[in-house]
């Protein structure tokens, strides 16, 4: 399993907005090849910085087939006129789980 880890910073005053089309944007993710789940946090120092994890497969389930498809297209649609710059994107792989 690849954890993708996405840092958004999203624009003053549209956070309502983002969170709602993360939302909409849920069935995107459960059709996409191998993702197994989703989460979104919020920043408590600061409330416009997000970080969206996405479970996938594989790096490529990812992207390739989700960022090549037309579900990733309307994913950036619902939420990209909400972000504040490019988001910051990283997989990471699990070394160890405790309690």
């Amino acid at each position: 399993m690849v954890l993708e880890s996405a840092e958004l910073l999203i624009k003053p005053g549209m956070e309502a907005e983002f969170e709602a089309g993360v939302r909409q944007a849920t069935p995107l993710f459960q059709r996409a090849r191998g993702c197994s789940g989703m989460r979104l946090e919020r920043g408590i120092e600061n409330p416009l910085a997000y970080r969206l994890l996405v479970r996938w497969a594989t790096v490529e389930d990812h992207n390739v087939h989700f960022r090549g498809s037309e579900d990733f297209q309307e994913w950036r649609r619902l939420v990209g006129h909400c972000f504040d710059g490019a988001p910051n994107v990283s997989h990471l792989e699990s070394v160890f789980e405790g309690f």
